[in-house]
């Protein structure tokens, strides 16, 4: 399976049809901030910037508590839903800065503009609600289809997530369909009002290997037959290297490193994408041999470390260089596709993906 992975890596980052078009998602400066026990304002997500374009694929990455999930939240617009809220930066999608416009706006464009799928399908489903109704709600109120026409819709979405005898599970309750098929639907009703980005929060996260892999190959498949853009939130890298063509690496709150997927994956320039690397399991890995693991755990907010907010947990850190200040982004190629998060970045030669 990792051999696999790693070949998938470099049949997608060779494969890039966007050229030159424009971003349709451009996060500049991202400042997120939710309240703390003493009632002030703490910042959980610093200075993320990251673009994508249209019908391309990109990965947000980074174990939990590294601030994907509350990046990809403020994309689509939910972070005061969810108690926070953003304090500087822009969030720019198909050349509207969405962070000057009001809720409402935001909220219209949820559907038709873009969509999310959560790694608990079920939790997102109305258990009072038949899988077609709500399917039908979406389109209703975004496309403007009569009922008819929506229930229409809904059978023609399940039938293109490649759920078996769409037009009878149609009028079935989400209590119906297995964790798998559940997403599946949940990406058929994302996917109805034809979105233009779809952010994809650990979909695959509560589902066993093999049906894993077949959300990964559906949703590779939407987006041939689409063009839809991917925005992948994971804390697994090889389930990155088989779907995105960008890699951002997060680590407490901000971005570690940016990048190509190949070249995260087989030049990685920052410890903590190397050590997420080592941890990936290999086919063939004699059962008395550990896998290689990150010392420690990542830092709250409001405990993040002077320096480096890596250097307590790497193997590369130097007392009095990379605890001293903290470090900015470094552009690593000329061609300006590889920026990392370390001071040491030049000077290093990092483990990566073996073929």
């Amino acid at each position: 399976m990792a051999g696999k992975r790693a070949a998938g890596v470099m049949a997608h980052t060779g494969n890039d049809a966007t050229g030159a078009a424009a971003d349709l998602l451009r996060v500049e400066n991202l400042n997120v901030e939710f309240r703390s026990p003493s009632g002030g304002w703490q910042t959980t997500v610093q200075d993320v910037s990251f673009s994508l374009k249209p019908g391309g694929s990109m990965a947000l990455v980074g174990e939990s508590g590294s601030g994907k999930t509350v990046t990809s939240v403020a994309v689509m617009g939910l972070t005061g839903a969810t108690g926070g809220r953003i304090a500087s930066g822009r969030i720019v999608f198909d050349g509207r800065d969405l962070t000057a416009g009001t809720q409402k706006q935001w909220r219209d464009l949820r559907g038709p503009g873009m969509g999310m799928i959560f790694q608990q399908p079920i939790r997102s489903l109305n258990p009072a609600y038949t899988v077609g109704d709500q399917i039908a709600e979406s389109v209703r109120k975004h496309l403007g289809l009569n009922r008819k026409q929506a229930r229409a819709r809904a059978v023609e979405m399940l039938e293109m997530v490649q759920i078996p005898r769409a037009a009878q599970r149609v009028d079935e309750y989400p209590h119906a369909f297995s964790g798998g098929m559940c997403q599946r639907v949940m990406i058929a009703m994302v996917m109805a009002c034809n979105p233009r980005l779809l952010i994809a929060d650990e979909p695959t996260t509560a589902l066993d290997v093999t049906v894993q892999e077949r959300i990964l190959e559906l949703l590779r498949d939407l987006q041939e037959q689409t063009g839809v853009a991917l925005l992948f939130v994971s804390h697994d890298l090889a389930v990155v290297a088989e779907l995105c063509q960008q890699v951002v690496v997060m680590y407490a709150g901000e971005v570690a490193e940016n990048a190509p997927a190949e070249k995260i994956f087989f030049n990685p320039r920052h410890p903590y994408t190397s050590g997420l690397i080592g941890s990936i399991p290999k086919p063939g890995l004699s059962t008395d041999r550990r896998l290689r693991a990150i010392p420690g755990g990542i830092p709250a907010p409001g405990a993040w470390p002077h320096g480096c907010r890596f250097s307590s947990r790497c193997a590369f850190a130097e007392p009095g260089r990379c605890d001293v200040a903290h470090p900015g982004l470094i552009r690593m190629d000329g061609a300006g596709e590889h920026d990392v998060r370390c001071v040491r970045a030049a000077e290093l030669s990092l483990d990566g993906v073996t073929v």
